[in-house]
């Protein structure tokens, strides 16, 4: 006769929904089945019945049938890895703790696998698994061929808190490229809608100002080589595929070695590499522990052997001073500056209904019904404000240093910060 199975929670998977426990701790029973013995009572938490939805707590205990009773899904076989692969995998890690390990990871190397990917770093995981921490797990992800700073959680509790501070913008990355020619606004905010492009199947992205998602990206100049190349510093406060690349291209300054979104023209001569020179310099995110995970990635031989052909130094990179996210507003914020912009549109229009219901005094705009109060006017239609759309690389330079309005997407100029 079988028993119940009785586990008690952890800390990493506190707060969790009781179905996410199952699968984090117990992938071989299926969803289904968790959701039978919810409905039958067989589950219980504390002793009580709850719902596949219901958060658990840190030291409760969650009770089930056997799994020798019950039709389990099989266990997904993974193929052994080479002493190679093995060897590849450990020469990654730059830094490890009990929650965290982060990879350097080489470029030319998948994050996943896909259609005829066999070598990525997710297969490589299992040289990294221990028999306490278990399988380590990806929390995001890296292009192809874009080297550097790739972390990777030790447990589901850990994966869980770091996804919320890459989806709530939390997580700081710094990437370094080189890209061609030299941005005429030294440092700026990219801020243009991407959608991917028909056609590629799904493989690349365009700016599309009108079914596109927001993307934003923070740049600045490091330093330049003549007028043929600059070494940029990149931020992406928005987390689209390909962004950095798609951004940089729609500027007019395509990344070094990124054929795919500058042609033949992300290209150059002489000792200069062809492969793509785009490097996650530096990742900053918050440790489940409390305090801040600081991790910077050396760059791979092609990278450095690039800096050194311009004439730059690699030191001038790190000696630049963080730039902080902009603020979000809160709700209330929000609210209060919606309710100031209806306003003004009110004053504006109350201002053009009283110019049309008197031609005399709309001939005369010095002068107001109202002694005192100066008559409200809607700006000239035939002077419109300068567009802010960066989509013609040419144009980008003229652009205005205030934040749009519009939704089309801009590129934004900014101060220079002082060093910390």
């Amino acid at each position: 006769m079988s028993t119940d199975r009785t586990y008690r929670i952890k800390a990493d998977d506190d707060g969790a929904r009781v179905d996410r426990w199952f699968k984090r701790n117990m992938p071989e029973v299926p969803h289904a089945l968790v959701s039978r013995w919810a409905r039958t009572g067989a589950l219980r938490v504390d002793g009580d019945r709850v719902e596949t939805g219901t958060r658990i707590e840190t030291g409760q205990e969650i009770r089930f049938p056997a799994a020798d009773a019950t039709p389990v899904r099989a266990a997904r076989t993974r193929r052994p890895l080479s002493p190679d692969e093995v060897e590849l995998a450990q020469s990654m890690v730059i830094h490890r703790d009990r929650a965290a390990l982060i990879l350097n990871k080489p470029p030319g190397l998948a994050t996943q696998g896909g259609s005829g990917t066999t070598l990525h770093v997710d297969g490589l995981l299992d040289a990294l698994a221990d028999n306490v921490m278990g399988r380590p797990k990806l929390v995001h992800r890296l292009d192809k061929d874009t080297s550097g700073a790739l972390l990777v959680a030790r447990s589901p509790g850990a994966a869980a808190r770091f996804s919320k501070s890459f989806s709530g913008r939390t997580a700081r990355k710094i990437y370094w490229a080189i890209v061609i020619g030299v941005p005429s606004i030294r440092q700026g905010q990219i801020d243009l809608p991407l959608a991917k492009q028909p056609g590629t199947g799904g493989e690349k992205m365009h700016v599309d100002t009108d079914n596109g998602q927001r993307a934003v990206s923070r740049y600045r100049v490091i330093d330049t080589a003549g007028t043929k190349a600059a070494w940029v510093e990149l931020q992406p406060l928005t987390g689209r595929t390909h962004q950095l690349r798609a951004h940089m291209a729609a500027i007019g300054h395509p990344i070094v070695g990124d054929g795919k979104y500058g042609g033949k023209d992300a290209f150059l001569t002489g000792a200069m590499s062809r492969k793509m020179h785009l490097h996650a310099r530096r990742l900053r995110i918050e440790h489940p522990d409390g305090h801040m995970l600081d991790v910077s990635a050396d760059l791979p031989a092609h990278f450095a052997e690039s800096l050194t052909v311009l004439g730059f130094d690699e030191m001038a990179g790190d000696a630049l001073a963080l730039v902080d996210h902009e603020p979000r507003a809160t709700k209330d914020e929000r609210k209060t500056a919606a309710k100031h912009h209806a306003k003004d549109i009110r004053k504006a229009r109350k201002g053009e209904r009283r110019a049309r219901g008197n031609p005399a005094h709309a001939s005369k705009p010095g002068k107001s019904s109202k002694p005192g109060k100066p008559k409200a006017t809607a700006k000239p239609a035939g002077k419109k404000a300068p567009s802010n759309n960066a989509t013609t690389p040419r144009s980008a330079s003229s652009r205005s240093t205030a934040r749009p309005t519009s939704s089309r997407g801009s590129i934004r100029t900014e101060r220079p910060s002082r060093p910390r």
